[in-house]
């Protein structure tokens, strides 16, 4: 009898030990880390993160409204791939490479300054035709301006959002092309939540966006992105991310599919707007990546 007495306290600080244990996979912790980096920054931010495997979400202002910056040229892709493999077009017919476009607001003539875009071999072509497929691949990876323009108006913008309807994403709005300044100035702006673009890199992703060879393709081409100061900067190389990034006065966006090393894949968006620094912005964001890579790979 004696020896079971001895014996409960020893039992009872095993049960507290194994209660008191933390899971590696809770997700409290992680949120805790995230908004902690992210509150040493002024400005807003929003974090949309889904493990595919498990299914896990960790969502932070997920349904705030963004300026999409060049986040919707993902839509763009999405929208092309799922015409073209209706039959609309192919992905080698040819767009003839030119630099005026006509305002949303009334119809008025506009061009872009290539001096503000992130990509020039396809101002030095102009009056050339190009494969619409070389267009996309500039529009991507080099988040081409023009190329983003001459694909929207083959495609038709309101197509573009009727599709992330279709998709499940119910806020994302494509409403233009890029620098039409008479509808910037009323406020008719491309627009975007954290949640949508998770949704819309999640059925890429799944083989789910237009088909699942057009899915594979786009993977591809997003793996190519050129700009990598956010989501992949702090990881190692061996982590591929397939990702679109955005950016405008104040406003640093990157949203992907991160694939590790042992096959297992997540959807990671970072958006924020209000940016005072916009290095320190794009520096916590990144840090942020890092702070969800060290989670997944502690839950192997």
């Amino acid at each position: 009898m004696r020896s079971s007495y001895l014996l409960l306290p020893i039992i009872l600080l095993l049960m507290g030990c194994t209660v008191s244990k933390p899971i590696k996979n809770d997700l409290a912790p992680l949120r805790e880390q995230i908004t902690t980096e992210l509150n040493k920054e002024a400005g807003t931010f929003a974090v949309a993160f889904k493990d595919l495997q498990t299914g896990q979400e960790l969502l932070i202002n997920e349904h705030e409204t963004f300026h999409a910056a060049s986040t919707m040229k993902t839509p763009v892709l999405i929208e092309a791939y799922k015409q073209a493999a209706e039959g609309v077009f192919s992905l080698q017919d040819s767009i003839l490479l030119k630099n005026e476009f006509k305002s949303i607001v009334d119809g008025s003539a506009y061009t872009i300054g290539a001096e503000d875009d992130s990509e020039q071999e396809l101002y030095a072509n102009l009056g050339k035709k190009w494969p619409l497929a070389d267009v996309l691949y500039k529009m991507i990876i080099h988040s081409s301006n023009l190329g983003t323009n001459l694909v929207i108006e083959k495609l038709d913008a309101k197509k573009v959002t009727q599709t992330m309807r279709d998709l499940g994403a119910k806020d994302i709005q494509v409403l233009r092309g890029v620098e039409d300044g008479k509808a910037y100035e009323q406020g008719l702006n491309n627009t975007t939540t954290a949640y949508d673009l998770m949704l819309i890199f999640e059925k890429i992703a799944k083989g789910e966006a237009a088909n699942a060879k057009a899915s594979e393709e786009m993977v591809k081409i997003l793996l190519d992105q050129k700009h990598k100061n956010i989501i992949p900067a702090n990881l190692p190389k061996e982590v591929k991310v397939a990702h679109k990034t955005g950016w405008i006065t104040g406003v640093r966006h990157d949203s992907g599919i991160v694939f590790l090393p042992d096959g297992r894949k997540y959807v990671l968006v970072l958006l924020s707007k209000g940016l005072k620094d916009d290095k320190a912005g794009i520096s916590a964001m990144a840090n942020v990546s890092e702070i969800i890579y060290q989670f997944m790979m502690a839950n192997q």
